[in-house]
């Protein structure tokens, strides 16, 4: 059995409950909820500070999803390999970017469940295009895209649509977009325009 932070029985409770607790405290409202479907790519948007992912790792929780993220496969290695496997890591060779997608694909083919998150800026940093790793792994694995958000203006983080893509991939990364057309990270002066 995979074994993650998100369901180590007593601990996945106490900070889920920690979670909804910041979250109400803090005045953030959570929205939406998962799709009922085993595997998907999570685009996590905007990305323009820690506190957005401090805020999206609450929401995970909160929604009780078990997310895997990808980093460099040197982070797992000695002592804190087992660490960063327990928080949903999954280990990739960044230094051959063209198999990166075929590696996360595989991750995604050998597992009965799997959501994997990405912020498609790449960078907490303003960018004028979003990297499209996120989209080839959904169309090579066969699975759909769900929107994960915080918008710092409405002090909402949640779940909005699940796109299934097509043969069209300008078409498919405008729709996704324009979900996102509204939404402020913490840090509004990078936010990317869409």
């Amino acid at each position: 059995m995979d074994t993650t932070i998100f369901n180590t029985p007593v601990l996945s409770r106490l900070l889920r409950g920690l979670s909804k607790a910041l979250l109400r405290l803090s005045g953030w409202r959570v929205q939406g909820r998962l799709p009922d479907l085993p595997k998907f790519v999570i685009v996590g948007a905007p990305h323009t500070s820690n506190w957005d992912f401090v805020i999206f790792l609450a929401l995970a929780f909160v929604l009780e999803a078990k997310v895997r993220f990808m980093g460099k496969a040197e982070l797992f290695r000695g002592a804190l390999g087992g660490f960063f496997r327990w928080c949903g890591g999954v280990p990739v060779d960044r230094s051959k970017p063209q198999g990166l997608v075929e590696q996360m694909v595989q991750a995604v083919r050998e597992a009965e469940h799997f959501i994997l998150v990405i912020t498609p800026e790449g960078t907490r940093s303003k960018v004028g295009e979003w990297k499209r790793g996120f989209y080839h792994i959904a169309r090579n694995a066969g699975i759909p895209v769900v929107a994960g958000y915080v918008d710092s203006i409405t002090k909402t983080c949640g779940i909005g649509p699940t796109f299934t893509l097509t043969e069209n991939i300008e078409a498919d990364i405008e729709r996704i977009k324009s979900f996102f057309k509204d939404k402020i990270g913490i840090n509004p002066r990078l936010t990317s325009e869409l």
